[in-house]
């Protein structure tokens, strides 16, 4: 991954394509006052730099049946570079988990899983998470309601 200073035209581009990714490039070049072609120039550098790493389509999980969502405290019984790794391979290849991330403080990792129901979570929990070798806790709470939720980063003006 190429580094590259961001100026204040790409930092427009980021913010307009993380508004609406689906903007056609000489939608997004009229709205950031650059002609097409050294728009897209400019948007191919920020992918070949890694800064746009790809594009995603949102869907909204009760929408398609998984309106749980599911907050996961895991604390393993050793913090070793092996057993980190076992445990990272493990979530990646599990769907139900949408986020996971290695913490500092109580736990050592804390996960979201989404599921269609109670049942659904309890069996992600038995055939799976409490499966893996290494695991000494498991602590979940279970989201009520969202309040807020973004993708969009807050990119910010030069």
């Amino acid at each position: 991954m190429a580094e590259i200073e961001l100026d204040e035209i790409d930092r427009k581009i980021l913010a307009a394509m993380q508004a609406n990714a689906r903007l056609r490039n000489v939608e997004l070049a009229e709205e950031i006052g650059l002609s097409a072609s050294p728009c897209l120039r400019r948007v191919r550098r920020l992918e070949d730099a890694g800064i746009i790493s790809g594009y995603a389509t949102l869907v909204d999980q009760k929408a398609v049946g998984l309106p749980v969502s599911v907050f996961i405290q895991v604390t393993l019984e050793k913090q070793i570079e092996p057993a980190l790794d076992a445990f990272e391979n493990a979530i990646q290849s599990w769907p139900e988990v949408m986020e996971c991330y290695l913490m500092t403080g109580d736990a050592d990792y804390h996960l979201r899983v989404v599921t269609a129901d109670l049942a659904g979570y309890e069996r992600f929990l038995m055939d799976k998470l409490t499966r893996l070798d290494g695991v000494a806790s498991i602590k979940s709470s279970f989201s009520l309601k969202q309040v807020a939720y973004r993708t969009a980063l807050p990119v910010p003006a030069l």
